[in-house]
């Protein structure tokens, strides 16, 4: 027997938003690869310290800081146009039951500490799963991150939401071999990201600074 979905309703958005995106961006996607010793050691900091963060809201803080150093990746294509923002208002996907998804946005992120952008992403995944999302939430954002670090993807080419320049996906942390101080062999934990970008807005060069900035970020991490 044959179980028939029928692509309708909210499953029925996304599936025209994601054919939207494919066929009207010229879609590009680069990937990295940053050692994520500090940001354990500065997540551990924080929690000895009564501050509870996860490794998402410090990639989240990476990404902010990241983005305040490269504008023109911040921003969405209308039309012939390329609008760029002053402030980094983030879309996070968060994954719903039924096989569903949704990315409201984090409006001001360039404005918090990491402690009040894991409050805002916690606000808005319990007000998702309750269907209280606004409309402005839910169109407003000028830059993406969906998280698969929990699972075994190391490495994926998210399809950037519907007029924004970039969208920046988080692989699982992983060990790597890489050579020590003392010339020797050693294991370091990594995490594996991924940037998509349109191509019409936004050049291979600067995709790659950008992405090199938020490995950056996240090798030096500190609140």
């Amino acid at each position: 027997m044959t179980k028939v979905v029928p692509l309708k309703g909210v499953r029925g958005m996304i599936a025209d938003a994601m054919t939207k995106s494919l066929a009207t961006a010229a879609q590009l996607t680069h990937h990295g690869s940053a050692d994520a010793t500090a940001l354990k050691t500065e997540k551990a900091r924080l929690g000895a310290a009564d501050t509870k963060v996860s490794v998402e809201d410090l990639l989240m803080l990476a990404v902010v800081r990241a983005l305040k150093k490269n504008p023109d990746a911040n921003g969405r294509v209308e039309g012939r146009e390329v609008h760029l923002s002053d402030a980094v208002n983030l879309w996070v996907a968060i994954a719903l039951l039924g096989n569903l998804l949704v990315a409201p946005a984090m409006f001001g992120a360039d404005g918090k500490d990491v402690t009040e952008l894991r409050a805002a992403r916690q606000d808005l995944a319990a007000r998702a799963k309750v269907n209280k999302l606004t409309v402005t939430e839910m169109t407003g954002g000028t830059f993406t991150i969906p998280n698969l670090g929990l699972t075994r993807v190391e490495h994926f080419t998210p399809i950037i939401n519907a007029g924004q320049i970039c969208i920046f996906g988080i692989g699982r942390l992983t060990d790597r071999a890489v050579r020590g101080a003392d010339g020797g062999i050693e294991l370091r934990l990594h995490v594996c990201p991924s940037l998509t970008f349109d191509h019409r807005a936004l050049d291979g060069a600067p995709a790659g600074d950008l992405l090199t900035s938020i490995c950056k970020e996240i090798e030096g991490m500190a609140v």
